[in-house]
């Protein structure tokens, strides 16, 4: 099994409810949810004006391929009717693979760790919490 680290986040609807669904989704597709930050609320980053996000990490255990993992995470964010028609834009739910064990992953469509993952606070607060050892994956 290998330990996954997820981005959570989402700025439509019931944020909170969105983001419980989707761990709740990832449940059901196989993957372990071992454990989930706090939620915080923070400003969008780029893209259009648009609401405040709720923004956490989730550790996973998988024994799926990142290309299988990413596709199921697709597949949740495409249930929440996630369109992607505006870089940056409103969201009901984004799922990121941030980390994938210690493998470094450079794919068209996957790379690993998630770029700008150590620069973006609103990904490092809930990601510390959870993996306290985070620079250890730079």
């Amino acid at each position: 099994m290998i330990i996954v680290y997820l981005g959570l986040g989402s700025n439509m609807g019931d944020r909170e409810k969105n983001i419980l669904s989707a761990l709740a989704a990832l449940e059901k597709n196989a993957l372990k949810v071992d454990r989930v930050s706090r939620l915080i609320e923070t400003e969008p980053v780029g893209g259009p004006p648009q609401a405040r996000f709720l923004n956490g990490a989730a550790r996973i255990t998988t024994n799926l391929s990142p290309t299988v993992l990413l596709k199921k995470i697709k597949d949740i964010e495409n249930k929440f009717n996630r369109v992607k028609n505006t870089r940056n834009g409103p969201r009901p739910v984004d799922i990121d693979i941030l980390l994938y064990g210690k493998d470094k992953i450079h794919k068209p469509g996957l790379i690993i760790p998630h770029p700008g993952i150590f620069k973006r606070p609103f990904v490092m607060k809930p990601l510390k919490e959870i993996c306290p050892d985070i620079y250890t994956y730079k």
